[in-house]
């Protein structure tokens, strides 16, 4: 960008230039620029092209493209978060517009709490009054396209349908080899979509751009809405837990969630506008909503097929490409959590194994899990569970023989649990479902009872 200098603050209007969906190749475009900036422009491939589209399902993938383009421009406004926003290619609802505030205001929260920025009444997506004629139904066959991760919580709802005799495509965004390889191990149909971010946007931020977390889960969900179209299947379907709903508590500012775009209030907002604006019959959701991160766990034990293969290390992915077998850096939170969360359900020997070392008995750990526990610290910026289920589990373990002995266990028990007295620190309860959930009824009647159990 050589004849447009980038000066963050004296930016004044951020705008959605235009997009569009070639079915001739399975590219998505989507333009953005400043004020009268150079436009930028991110690309997505959906494997699959070309694709022959009806009249009804053009108008659903456009609309799915357009809604793509909206929450996709959350990487790029960041950047200089101008009091303006402009849409360039057609008017809004005041129903997408609200949806859209609370996908921007929400999921930088953490992005804004880091930079010391105040985002709240600065974020308004200009509409129309006038509203929207509703989706049709399109007659989409019953299939799901299900997002993996790599961790334990998409492999849990990925065994919970294949149990439950749903078909379904594992599906990720993004060349991940270590994703790749879990999604192979599935010997599910896979879906690897492609996404190139403008790369502009690196050298904005060399020149000086805020920056910092985004809410990709929400991203993601409608680069695989937009999929789910192309390959007619009627569900959308992530791993989110109800834990993802809540965040740290930062004294001075309240609650901040650095995983809000995987809590319950994004899961609504993003399922309403997909029934409303793109296809009737489409839905998205969560199949792991009533479940907590305990309760996950206990399912990911039951089965070992993936131990050797699956991480929830989030550095382990930052680093990927030169070591994609080392799957557990062992000193982050994703670690530590995920660590201390398979404990009390996975026997020691094999938990040590898949790890490679037993993280419950290094002190230099301490600092980590007392993050995790909110013991002089608020819980960390990463997607792990509750302060509750981390101190659950943690009593848990010091009442067994094998773990008790450990140094962060040992710890817990002379100098933490003493602390807790009169709080209940029982894990049964953490284990029950939940009610709030936006499972269709005709999944949720066949997986209802083994994730009860």
């Amino acid at each position: 960008m050589t004849a447009w200098a980038f000066q963050r603050d004296s930016i004044r209007a951020f705008r959605f230039v235009d997009c569009g969906f070639d079915p001739q190749t399975g590219v998505a475009s989507l333009r953005y620029a400043f004020d009268d900036s150079p436009v930028l422009t991110e690309t997505v491939t959906i494997p699959g092209a070309p694709f022959v589209l009806d009249n009804a399902r053009k108008r659903a993938v456009d609309a799915a493209t357009r809604l793509l383009h909206l929450i996709a421009g959350v990487s790029y406004y960041k950047a200089a978060v101008p009091e303006e926003i402009r849409i360039e290619n057609g008017p809004i609802d005041a129903s997408v517009a609200e949806y859209l505030e609370s996908v921007y205001l929400n999921g930088l929260g953490e992005f804004a709490y880091r930079n010391g920025l105040s985002l709240h009444g600065r974020i308004r997506f200009p509409h129309s009054d006038a509203s929207s004629q509703p989706a049709p139904a399109l007659g989409l066959r019953e299939h799901a396209l299900v997002a993996i991760g790599g961790g334990k919580d998409s492999l849990v709802s990925i065994e919970a349908l294949r149990s439950a005799g749903i078909a379904q495509t594992v599906t990720w965004v993004g060349g991940s080899q270590l994703i790749a390889q879990c999604a192979a191990r599935t010997g599910l149909p896979t879906l690897n979509i492609g996404r190139q971010i403008a790369p502009e946007l690196f050298e904005l931020n060399r020149q000086g751009a805020w920056n910092g977390h985004i809410p990709v889960t929400a991203i993601n969900s409608a680069i695989m809405v937009l999929a789910a179209l192309l390959g007619d299947a009627d569900q959308v379907v992530f791993s989110n837990e109800r834990s993802a709903s809540y965040g740290s508590l930062i004294e001075g500012t309240g609650e901040v969630n650095h995983q809000w775009s995987k809590g319950w209030a994004a899961e609504q907002g993003l399922a309403k506008v997909v029934r409303e604006t793109v296809a009737a019959d489409l839905r998205y959701y969560s199949l792991l909503r009533p479940l907590s991160e305990l309760a996950v766990a206990r399912q990911f034990a039951r089965n070992d097929h993936y131990d050797a293969w699956f991480s929830s290390c989030n550095r382990n992915f930052h680093l990927l490409g030169e070591k994609p077998t080392q799957r557990w850096c062992g000193v982050c939170p994703k670690c530590h959590f995920v660590f201390l969360a398979l404990a009390p359900f996975v026997p020691k020997p094999r938990l040590v194994g898949i790890f490679g070392r037993n993280l419950l008995d290094d002190r230099d750990q301490i600092a980590g899990y007392d993050a995790l526990l909110e013991y002089r610290d608020h819980k960390p910026f990463e997607c792990v569970g509750e302060g509750g289920e981390s101190r659950a589990a943690m009593a848990a373990l010091s009442d067994r023989s094998e773990w008790r002995e450990d140094e962060i266990v040992q710890r817990f028990r002379n100098e933490i649990l003493p602390q807790l007295a009169g709080d209940n620190l029982a894990i049964e309860p953490l284990l029950e479902l939940s009610g709030e959930h936006g499972i269709p009824e005709s999944v949720w009647a066949r997986v209802r009872g083994p994730f009860s159990a």
